[in-house]
């Protein structure tokens, strides 16, 4: 079927294609058509101007995503980037249609976002310096000559600028005072009086530069003026009237009562709206570096642009030797000749045999030969001889040191051979971050960033070899397919990303942990399995979103050789028989020392060494040490145990589990014992002063709340000193009021800590400028030579766009201590020198009785400020406390309040009512 020409396709038909990583998990890419092209080789029009047909190839306008680009997290699955960057692919990687369109044409964006394969952008990233800028719709620009203007409206329909230029291009037409002309925004300078604008060259005398940020600049009129009233002394009498200061605030714009209406048929519009082309690009650059009348230039450049490197700013005018003339020539050398560039290679000028010939005896490693890096250095030493008209016989490689023409240090061409502890450490960050080579990096340490990347080119070409030599090897042997690859192949459309059969390991997905589906897809590395479910995998795959929900890990058998992950080469899990020369053999020699195990934090999802991260020999919950206040102790790393499973020991707290800044789980606790699961941070409680129990991450986001020991986050404090709103406000995420609220940092929105904690809002720390007047009162925080106080942030999952820098809270400083420990120790150490911990306890209970208010809601089944009493014994000191709720014969006893009862009671009840029933006693 043939494929209808470019202009037929809207230019929000978007089509993906999956990468060539497919083997990994990658999601599809995401680009927009521009053109339909033959096959390479073939013209695109025949003899009679008519397009050859059929189409076998397409050029596509790349867009990023925000991950692709950046190491900050996007919590937008459907936020893209645009790009001017095209590409000519074939027609069979494209997969699907979707629509994407910028913000400013959507008019309800939760509702776009709602229907499936739609996207939007904002902003667009050049891949060649690097840089985001933002687009705006061309018809927004209106400080511009209307000439100008009317040619950017008719050709394109966005504008790429950065981000300070948008206000000047979006404000109104500005002229000149003195010549009535257009003011340019990077040759204008405004009065900050009569705010008036004025050409840079129009003002007598000219200005050579802008006032440096935070000065302003007046014209000669009303810096004249000022200076009249000052000696007058009129200025002094003329009050001006203070104007109201407007408070800034970042919560969301009112909004009428009710939903928004949904509107089918503007949706369809939006999908379907037209949007201008020129040249097959709907943006060009018009931002700080962009001569305006270069516009009106068909062919002019529509790039973004950086600052020149051309001129006297950059180029050193060097003097004269002393002693010397003068030169007549003025200004700087001229750029391009012998003595500024560096000859690379002039191996066309020399004859084909000599340079195969002597370049075969530079080195006997066939290997070698092949290498970009050792070629390149090769030909520049050949040419080098060549210039110099030495012998090729005098040039060696056997130095992997070179020295550049503008360096003085030298500097290797070949990379140093990688040990295998660095190789592990490569392997095991790639089987956790993938293709991110930023973290990767980082885990290695001893390598730099082009190191790496260059290892990971090299790294997936061998394994790719390996799998290839594999595939031949077991075509050649008579078997249609290797062991390693499914028994039918597939299909052209699938490309090996759905699975068709599942081996042992295989056999749940890898998020939501189904066993059921109909389609099993490849997962990306670092999930629990290597499968996805259908919902799951398509989720991934188009949009990159996946709701990894963090499972407990098996315990793995120390004598099993660990398997390595993250590469394309699993094959089935089957044991080889045992046979004699495998029973007696001799041990392998000693190797290099082994790798220290990784284990990852369940806090921050980021692996670390064992010791760093603990895991609990009971229940294998895992987190840093920093973020759990434990000190580590190595010779007792590997016996470590979480306080839950300690305490189910020692029973120096109560048995049960449930935060005291929580809202309470409905469930009947006579039953059983529920402790948080072990495979979340959550698991994570410390004990308080009355023996219960408080979530870590909650103890330290509420404010209120201070630690006896901050260093070890024990003996949680100062829950009835929390004021009465926390208890009573309802969570936006539970709609329950039976817990300690706190609020978002960028919206009015109020949760619990825990709440926001599973629904995987943003948790950090700011760390905020302290004015001068402020620093005796204020506690000073040094974090990585950047002081200020540390403030506790929580901001929700929907503010993408904020500015907030954030410290994570496993993140560590130059001494290794978290980001947590530093803050508690800093703002959530109770002073213990004075006053002693009964005494500091009273006296929150009599603020509480003086001020005739209760810090608690009335409905709450056990106030925090107060500990239970059994209504039998009287007694406050149990293991554990059983709720009264009825009694023996079914009727309700106390139906307006909880009553208590301590274990000892409760077990004596217990057996008392046994044996009336054992014995048909009736009462």
């Amino acid at each position: 079927m043939a494929h209808p020409p470019a202009p037929y396709y809207q230019p929000s038909r978007i089509t993906t294609r999956s990468s060539w990583t497919i083997r990994d998990g990658t999601p599809y890419s995401i680009a927009r058509i521009m053109e339909f092209l033959p096959a390479q080789g073939v013209p695109i029009f025949d003899q009679d101007g008519k397009r050859n047909e059929p189409y076998a190839r397409v050029r596509l306008a790349w867009y990023y995503r925000p991950s692709d680009v950046s190491d900050r997290p996007s919590a937008d699955c459907r936020l893209l980037l645009a790009a001017i960057y095209s590409e000519v692919c074939d027609l069979s990687q494209v997969r699907g249609k979707c629509y994407v369109v910028h913000r400013e044409r959507i008019s309800d964006l939760a509702g776009w976002k709602k229907r499936p394969d739609r996207f939007y952008f904002t902003r667009l990233f050049d891949p060649w310096i690097r840089k985001e800028f933002e687009v705006i719709p061309s018809a927004t620009v209106r400080n511009l000559p209307q000439h100008i203007r009317d040619v950017l409206l008719e050709r394109y329909e966005y504008v790429v600028a950065e981000k300070d230029v948008v206000p000047d291009l979006t404000d109104t037409l500005r002229t000149c005072d003195t010549c009535t002309q257009w003011c340019s925004p990077l040759e204008t300078v405004q009065c900050d009086r009569c705010k008036k604008f004025f050409h840079m060259g129009c003002v007598n005398p000219p200005l050579l530069a802008k006032p440096s940020r935070g000065y302003g600049w007046t014209c000669a009129p009303c810096s004249r003026r000022h200076e009249e009233e000052v000696d007058s002394h009129e200025g002094l009498r003329q009050l001006v009237p203070a104007q109201p200061k407007v408070v800034k605030t970042n919560a969301p714009a009112a909004r009428g009562r009710g939903r928004p209406r949904k509107d089918r048929q503007l949706a369809e519009k939006e999908e379907n709206l037209e949007v201008k082309h020129f040249k097959m690009w709907p943006f060009r650059y018009f931002g700080l570096y962009t001569v305006a009348e270069d516009t009106l230039d068909p062919d002019d450049l529509i790039f973004p642009r950086a600052t020149t490197r051309v001129g006297p700013k950059y180029q050193v005018v060097v003097p004269p030797a002393p002693g010397a003339e003068p030169s007549s020539v003025t200004g700087l050398e001229e750029r391009g000749g012998d003595a500024t560039i560096e000859v690379l290679s002039l191996v066309n000028e020399m004859s084909e045999e000599e340079v195969e010939t002597h370049k075969g005896s530079l080195a006997t490693n066939p290997t070698l030969k092949c290498n970009i890096d050792w070629l390149t250095e090769a030909t520049r030493r050949l040419t080098d001889a060549w210039t110099a008209h030495r012998d090729f016989a005098a040039v060696n490689m056997k130095s992997a040191m070179r020295t550049e023409k503008w360096k003085k240090s030298e500097t290797r061409y070949l990379d140093r051979e990688w040990t295998n502890q660095e190789i592990a450490a490569f392997e095991d960050a790639i089987a956790v971050h993938g293709a991110e080579l930023r973290p990767v990096r980082e885990e290695v340490g001893t390598r730099s960033m082009y190191e790496v990347v260059r290892f990971y080119g090299r790294w997936k070409s061998m394994k790719l070899g390996e799998e290839n030599a594999r595939i031949r090897a077991a075509r050649l042997s008579g078997r249609a397919d290797p062991p390693e690859t499914p028994s039918r192949a597939p299909s052209p459309d699938e490309e090996g990303s759905i699975l068709k059969e599942l081996t042992r390991g295989n056999n749940s997905c890898g998020c939501c942990r189904t066993r059921e589906s109909d389609v099993w897809w490849k997962a990306p590395k670092g999930l629990p399995t290597n499968v996805l479910c259908d919902n799951c995998g398509v989720s991934w795959r188009k949009y990159a979103d996946l709701n990894v929900r963090p499972i407990r890990e098996e315990l793995i058998d120390k004598n099993k050789p660990a398997k390595r992950e993250g590469t394309p080469l699993s094959g089935p899990l089957v044991k080889r028989a045992k046979t004699a020369s495998s029973v007696h053999s001799t041990p392998p020699p000693a190797g290099p020392a082994p790798v220290a195990s990784q284990v990852r934090c369940l806090a921050c999802q980021k692996t670390g060494p064992m010791g760093k991260v603990l895991k609990c020999r009971q229940c294998n919950f895992r987190v840093h040490a920093g973020v759990c206040g434990v000190i580590v102790d190595q010779s007792t790393v590997e016996s470590w145990v979480c306080d839950l499973c300690a305490n189910e020991k020692t029973l120096e707290a109560s048995l049960s589990a449930d935060c005291l800044l929580c809202p309470r789980p409905r469930r009947d606790i006579r039953k059983s014992i529920v402790y948080p699961p072990p495979d979340t941070y959550l698991r994570a409680c410390k004990p308080t002063e009355g023996q219960a129990w408080v979530h870590v991450i909650c103890s330290v986001f509420v404010p209120e709340v201070n630690y006896s020991d901050a260093a070890r986050l024990r003996l949680v404090e100062g829950i009835s000193a929390i004021p009465q709103w926390r208890w009573a406000n309802n969570c936006t995420i539970c709609n329950q009021n039976g817990g300690s609220v706190i609020r978002c940092s960028e919206c009015p929105a109020e949760y619990h800590v825990s709440c926001a904690w599973k629904q995987g809002h943003k948790f950090g720390f700011e760390m905020q400028g302290v004015k001068p007047s402020r620093r005796d009162t204020t506690t000073i925080v040094d974090w990585n030579e950047v002081e200020g106080c540390m403030v506790p942030v929580i901001i929700c999952k929907g503010h993408v766009g904020h500015r907030r820098e954030l410290i994570d809270i496993c993140a560590t400083n130059d001494l290794g201590e978290t980001a947590l420990q530093v803050y508690c120790k800093s703002y959530k150490q109770v002073p213990i020198a004075q006053t002693h911990g009964l005494l500091r306890k009273a006296r929150r209970l009599d603020s509480i009785l003086n001020n005739g208010t209760e810090s608690l809601p009335a409905d709450s089944d056990l106030p925090p400020s107060s500990e239970p009493r059994c209504y039998r014994c009287h007694s406050e000191f149990s293991p554990f406390f059983h709720p009264v709720s009825a009694t023996a014969n079914g009727t309700t006893s106390l139906a307006d309040r909880r009553t208590w009862q301590c274990h000892q009671c409760f077990v004596e009840t217990r057996e008392t009512h046994n044996h009336v029933a054992a014995n048909g006693i009736v009462s």
